[in-house]
């Protein structure tokens, strides 16, 4: 029997979520309108998902913004899509600092304009001592271009004498990586009905949980999330270990 997502299964619940926002611009193409519509549209699922992850005290929330190959669009919607990331900052810096949220953006931020590169420190400056929900925003981030950054960073320490080739393990590439201070995620979502990981955290969605979904993005709220949430619960998160292993030590893959 099925549980209402607000029963028992929420009482486990991710501790990190990453998510690839998809459907704006088909909730734009149904509805007559254009792309643009769509992902003013998905500013505002934004807004839901962090109010609800604020909610359920959420530790970390990971929205892919714009990847790397987002460069590939018309030149239009980059342009409209830079424009609307600077206003949300300005709109919303201060409403992330009273709920007490640290925002971060994880990406090559080098190829933003001056005026974006700003924002972005000006907002990351204001909330950088909140304990609340982390919310990282990826923008011109790929999985690639992560493991690719922590890679020459450790080849540098190799070069200096500072490090053996011996000394390279998973471990001290994953200090290299993006966000590696902070719980790897937990849950994987991505909306409108894809089914790929699209070259997002690579490395850090080595053991997480990924939930699909219909919904296009800007439909999504608070009512699906629980419904990911759900789907979580009812996982059984086993790291390599058995299920017999897992029922002795209970706390083994739980949050």
């Amino acid at each position: 029997m099925s549980l209402h997502p607000q029963q028992s299964e929420l009482q486990t619940l991710p501790r990190h979520i990453a998510v690839i926002m998809d459907g704006n611009g088909r909730w734009a193409k149904k509805r007559y309108l254009p792309r643009l519509a769509g992902h003013k549209a998905g500013v505002k699922a934004v807004q839901r998902i962090v109010e609800r992850c604020v909610e359920k005290k959420i530790e970390v929330l990971t929205l892919f913004a714009f990847s790397s190959e987002n460069w590939r669009r018309p030149q239009e919607e980059i342009s409209y899509l830079m424009q609307l990331f600077i206003t949300a900052l300005q709109n919303e810096a201060n409403k992330l600092h009273e709920q007490n949220i640290q925002l971060r953006v994880i990406g090559d931020c080098s190829r933003f304009d001056e005026n974006l590169r700003q924002q972005i420190a000006a907002v990351e400056r204001l909330t950088a001592q909140n304990t609340g929900l982390k919310l990282l925003l990826a923008a011109n981030y790929g999985g690639q271009w992560d493991i690719t950054q922590a890679m020459q960073c450790v080849a540098s320490d190799i070069e200096k004498g500072v490090l053996s080739s011996a000394d390279v393990t998973a471990e001290l590439i994953q200090k290299n990586l993006s966000f590696s201070d902070l719980p790897e995620p937990d849950l994987f979502i991505r909306t409108s009905g894809e089914q790929r990981i699209s070259n997002f955290i690579l490395w850090q969605l080595a053991y997480t949980e990924l939930y699909f979904t219909d919904i296009l993005w800007p439909d999504f709220n608070a009512e699906e999330l629980d419904k990911a949430f759900a789907f979580f619960a009812q996982r059984e998160r086993r790291f390599g270990f058995t299920s017999e292993q897992l029922s002795v030590a209970p706390s083994e893959g739980k949050r």
